[in-house]
C-alpha cells in the first residue's frame, strides 16, 4: 500500500463494537469512514482512529437499506471506498449489498448467505458431505409434517437471521409448532426447524488467508448458549486441550467449513455439536466476523492473537503484500460472564493472579482467566462459576430480538 494513497475502510456498525479494529486499520495506515447509528454517537468510539463518521437516521430499531446504499452512495461521490467492513453480525448483509452496488471488493449477496442464513449454511454444508442436525425449512405444511412424522423430537425453531440463541424455541411435541407457526404469520418462511442434538457445544474461531485456515483455536462452552440465553446461568468457555483428540476432530471440520463456505481472507466463528449419543461432530453455524461476548479477549489471552487486529490487517493489504500471521502463544484461557444485580460489581475478592481481564459494564460481570495449565482454568472457571451465582447473578427474558 502506498503511503501516498492510504486504502479507505468503510467499517459499519449498528453496536458499539470492532473498536480494535479501527484502531487497528488506522494502525496500518488506512484511512478509516466509520456507520453507524445515531443513538451510539456519544459511545466510546476510538475517534483517534477514526477520519470521518456518518449517522444512520433509524425507524424503530432498523436502518432502511435504501437508505444506506444512498448514504453510501453519496459518501463515495468524494471518497474512493476500497473495503467494505461489517464489524457485527447484523451488518454482514448490508455490507454484502453496498460491496454489490458499489462493485467493492469482498463477499456479495450470494456467499454471505452462507455465513448469515442458517438455512444456507446447513444446505451448503450438507452438499459437501458435512453432518448437520436434521432440519427442515418453515415453508411447505406438507414436507413438515412429513419431517415431523419422520424425525424424532424435540426440535428447535430457529429464525434464519438472528445471531446467537435470539428467538430459537424448543418444540417437544409435533403439536406445539403449530401455534408458534400461526404466531409467526407471513415471517414462517423466515424460520427452519431442526432435531435438538443433545451434547457439548463448541466453537472455533479462526483466521482465514486465501482460502486457507491460517490460524484456528477451539473452545468449549460450559453449558450451552441457548441454555444459558432461555434457562439464566453464567455464558462461560474455554480452550480445548492442545493436541487432543477433541481438538484434531474441531479443527479438522472447521476446515471442511471454511472451504466449502468459501470464505477466501478474514476472521470466522464457528459453533458445533459434539452428540452425547454417538459422538458425532454437528456443524451448527458459522459467521464471517468476530464472535462475540467478548470471547476475542479470552482468545487473546491465551494465545496473543488480536482477532480484530489481525483481520484488520487482512483487509488494509496492499496488492504486493502477504499476511504474516505473529507468533502464537499455546495458554489455556477461560472466560465467565453473567448480568448482575449491582448496577456496578466488584471483583475485588476475586484476587487470583490467573485473572488476566476483568468486564467493565453495568449490571453485568466478567472475568478471564489464563494458565499454562487447562487444569488450573477450569478449576477456577468452576469455583468461580459458584461464586457468581452467590455474589451477582441476576437473569432477565431473553428478547425474541436483539438489543443494543
Amino acid at each position: 500500500m502506498s503511503p501516498t494513497q492510504p486504502m479507505t475502510l468503510l467499517c459499519i456498525a449498528c453496536y458499539f463494537k470492532g473498536g480494535a479494529f479501527l484502531k487497528a486499520a488506522k494502525a496500518q495506515g488506512c484511512r478509516v469512514l466509520l456507520v453507524t447509528s445515531q443513538h451510539l454517537e456519544h459511545e466510546p468510539w476510538p475517534w483517534e482512529a477514526i477520519d470521518d463518521v456518518f449517522y444512520m437516521p433509524e425507524h424503530g430499531d432498523e436502518w432502511k437499506m435504501a437508505d444506506l446504499v444512498n448514504s453510501v452512495s453519496y459518501i463515495a461521490r468524494r471518497e474512493k471506498l476500497d473495503r467494505i467492513v461489517a464489524l457485527d453480525d447484523f451488518d454482514v448483509e448490508r455490507a454484502a449489498a453496498l460491496r454489490e452496488h458499489l462493485r467493492v471488493p469482498g463477499l456479495g449477496d450470494t456467499r454471505t448467505r452462507y455465513f448469515r442464513d442458517k438455512l444456507a449454511m446447513r444446505a451448503q454444508a450438507a452438499e459437501h458431505g458435512i453432518a448437520v442436525p436434521a432440519y427442515e425449512h418453515v415453508l411447505n405444511y406438507d414436507r413438515l409434517r412429513d419431517y415431523l412424522d419422520r424425525e424424532t423430537g424435540p426440535w428447535v425453531l430457529k429464525p434464519r437471521l438472528q445471531a446467537s440463541a435470539t428467538g430459537i424455541k424448543k418444540i417437544n411435541h409435533a403439536d406445539e409448532l403449530w401455534p408458534h407457526l400461526e404466531k409467526l404469520g407471513d415471517e414462517q418462511s423466515f424460520y427452519l426447524i431442526e432435531r435438538f442434538v443433545p451434547g457439548d457445544i463448541f466453537h472455533v474461531d479462526s483466521i482465514i488467508y486465501e482460502g486457507k485456515v491460517v490460524f484456528a483455536r477451539a473452545h468449549r462452552y460450559s453449558d450451552t448458549p441457548m441454555q444459558v440465553a432461555h434457562e439464566g446461568g453464567v455464558f462461560a468457555t474455554h480452550t480445548v486441550e492442545y493436541g487432543s483428540a477433541e481438538e484434531e476432530a474441531l479443527l479438522g471440520q472447521n476446515r471442511l467449513v471454511m472451504a466449502a463456505m468459501g470464505l477466501r481472507s478474514g476472521v470466522s466463528h464457528t459453533e458445533f455439536i459434539k452428540a452425547h449419543a454417538d459422538g458425532t461432530y454437528y456443524f451448527l453455524e458459522t459467521s464471517a466476523r468476530v464472535g462475540g461476548a467478548n470471547i476475542a479477549e479470552m482468545l487473546e489471552a491465551s494465545s496473543g492473537i488480536n482477532l480484530w487486529e489481525e483481520w484488520a490487517k487482512i483487509e488494509a493489504l496492499g496488492e504486493d503484500e502477504t499476511y504474516v500471521l505473529p507468533p502464537v502463544r499455546n495458554d489455556h484461557s477461560g472466560i465467565l460472564v453473567t448480568l448482575a444485580r449491582q448496577e456496578y460489581p466488584d471483583t475485588s475478592a476475586y484476587d487470583d493472579p490467573e485473572i488476566v481481564w476483568r468486564m467493565d459494564k453495568r449490571h453485568h460481570v466478567g472475568l478471564i482467566i489464563r494458565s499454562e495449565k487447562q487444569e488450573r482454568v477450569l478449576d477456577l472457571m468452576e469455583r468461580y462459576t459458584q461464586r457468581f451465582y452467590a455474589d451477582f447473578f441476576a437473569t432477565q427474558p431473553l428478547p425474541d430480538k436483539p438489543t443494543s
